[in-house]
């Protein structure tokens, strides 16, 4: 009988853990790497919780509003925006606890910022056009801000239908479902984004599955493009010279 109770301690244990850890997993905050890039600006923000917020600016026009991955630092896409796009606005943001933001991250923390972005974008900074960017897991904010607000055009890398089904993708023998506390669910709210899409795929991402990305793409309700990045994983997008040419076609297209 030991034995048993055991067994079930152990069943009811990793659940547990996953669920207290979680944000671990989800969230990997990185400190900036720059301080200064010719032409850039260091911006700040303060939320309206009082969370004082920071993203890089590029002036250019349209401006792309850039959401990363869950351990990116995003100014190392300075150099390379300002090399493949140029001309082309950037607001690079650090999410909450990433960079110069303070804070903690979470999916309601980084989809209320994400609006406030968009809003400090056009009142502050003037973009009179705004394309969203989302990467990997700022592919979830990026939808969540182009589903509550209307924006020009809409760049998803290595998007995911749901944080849950990718989860549960990962973590077959776990009840992901009621466990996860940030379920990012893209694919609720991609049936009313009237938006133009660009999506970016790696072939042999093993991060996210593209048959993910192709229930998102799919359920799109504005016009769109699939682009598969052949060779490509989940963190080599870039290399692949498609993946820049996609995105300086979209962005010059009339939207």
């Amino acid at each position: 009988m030991e034995w048993v109770v055991a067994v079930v301690a152990l069943v009811l244990a990793l659940p547990v853990a996953l669920y207290v850890g979680q944000d671990r997993l989800i969230f990997h905050p990185q400190p900036t790497t720059a301080n200064a890039f010719p032409g850039a600006e260091s911006v700040f923000m303060q939320a309206r919780d009082g969370i004082r917020l920071h993203a890089w600016h590029l002036a250019g026009s349209p401006l792309v509003l850039y959401f990363g991955g869950n351990a990116e630092d995003v100014s190392w896409m300075l150099r390379r925006a300002a090399q493949q796009a140029p001309g082309t606005g950037w607001l690079l943001v650090d999410y909450r606890g990433y960079g110069l933001s303070a804070g903690s991250p979470s999916e309601v923390a980084l989809s209320s910022d994400a609006i406030e972005w968009l809003d400090y974008a056009k009142q502050k900074l003037e973009a009179r056009q705004v394309v969203v960017f989302g990467r990997s897991l700022g592919s979830g904010v990026a939808v969540q801000l182009a589903a509550a607000r209307a924006v020009e055009g809409v760049i998803l890398v290595t998007p995911y239908d749901s944080m849950t089904s990718v989860a549960s993708h990962h973590y077959p023998y776990l009840p992901v479902s009621w466990m996860l506390k940030h379920p990012f669910d893209s694919l609720a709210r991609a049936p009313a984004i009237a938006a133009p899409l660009l999506c970016l795929v790696a072939e042999r991402d093993q991060v996210i599955p593209a048959i993910h990305s192709k229930r998102l793409f799919e359920a799109w309700k504005g016009p769109k493009r699939w682009v598969e990045l052949a060779g490509a994983g989940h963190n080599s997008t870039d290399d692949v010279p498609a993946f820049w040419q996609a995105i300086r076609e979209f962005l010059v297209q009339p939207h």
